[in-house]
């Protein structure tokens, strides 16, 4: 009951900060971090696949409504929700899955934690943004938006994982 309050925190927690703070934040044109995917990169490893779609659809539908991209955030959400299994056991080892916990720093380590996030991040900004212009007529265009979209979400990640690990451990 607890993991479960403590996720519904995180959710509200970058779900707010995403529609309040990050969609009304203009760093130049190219830059608005998808933070709510903290919430799906931190999900803890022995979640069930549905469950874990499930809550990749629910993160997805309630994007779409509050950024007014119908259908883009939950297509990208749910497929890096269906990706996360797969993303997991190449970078954790078989009996590490299996005693589950919260892929974090302290878990993976920075190198794997790093490159775990990258990986979700990307793809999802590549997802959504490919989504978004339908097109390959921009395609620098639409890399560099990935691309700059990567870094600041990697970024956001990063931090609100350490906030997330730090009230973790004072709570154990």
């Amino acid at each position: 009951m607890l993991r479960f309050i403590e996720y519904s925190i995180l959710f509200i927690v970058v779900a707010f900060l995403q529609i309040f703070l990050f969609n009304n934040l203009h760093v130049g044109y190219f830059m608005n971090p998808f933070i709510y995917l903290a919430f799906i990169i931190l999900l803890p490893v022995d979640l069930s696949d549905y469950k874990l779609l499930l809550l990749g659809l629910f993160t997805g539908v309630m994007m779409d409504v509050f950024m007014g991209t119908p259908g883009i955030n939950v297509m990208a959400t749910v497929f890096v929700a269906f990706l996360r299994p797969a993303l997991i056991r190449l970078f954790l080892l078989k009996d590490e899955v299996d005693e589950g916990g919260v892929p974090n720093l302290h878990k993976l380590g920075i190198v794997k934690f790093l490159n775990y996030s990258f990986l979700m991040v990307f793809l999802h900004c590549t997802t959504f943004f490919m989504l978004e212009s339908m097109s390959f007529a921009g395609f620098g265009y639409t890399l560099l938006k990935i691309l700059v979209n990567t870094a600041s979400t990697l970024i956001a990640v990063y931090f609100i994982q350490l906030i997330f690990l730090f009230k973790r451990s004072k709570a154990l």
